[in-house]
């Protein structure tokens, strides 16, 4: 009988602080953005810039995987203002309906957008900085049905 223990595999550094504070951000951008009734250019660019460097960060780090997760993440902090912004902004009963719509189908394409502006600046930083050094503790180690080498 053959089996296959997987020692070590995990990632290098966390992320999560990094995708938290950029959730943030983005949460109060989307709220301003839906309570101005006039669009900012100044509040997009908050949300851009925003989204930018925490590609870069993500990038850099070598954590595209965190790609997937960070319009969730984004969501997750983002519904509830948004959908108090929509109240605010268009009155309690038409903006429970413009929240709702707002948190459920407008989240598609503003979660869509998130996701491929990290992956296109994550893709790029990491293409620009390089794959990781070789290291000497990732190698594969095969025991025998006997337990040697």
């Amino acid at each position: 009988m053959d089996f296959v223990v997987l020692v070590r595999q995990r990632a290098r550094g966390n992320v999560s602080v990094a995708m938290v504070v950029w959730a943030v951000v983005m949460a109060v951008v989307l709220f301003i953005w839906e309570v101005r009734s006039a669009p900012d250019v100044r509040v997009s660019l908050a949300g851009v810039v925003a989204t930018l460097l925490l590609g870069v960060y993500l990038g850099w780090r070598q954590r595209g995987a965190a790609v997937f997760v960070a319009p969730m993440v984004s969501w997750s902090f983002a519904w509830l203002p948004l959908w108090i912004a929509a109240m605010i902004r268009h009155g309690a009963l038409k903006g429970l309906f413009v929240g709702f719509f707002l948190v459920t189908v407008g989240w598609l394409l503003i979660g869509t957008l998130e996701f491929l502006g990290l992956g296109a600046v994550s893709l790029m930083v990491r293409r620009l900085r390089g794959g990781r050094p070789p290291d000497d503790d990732d190698e594969v180690v095969i025991f025998g049905p006997d337990g040697r080498r």
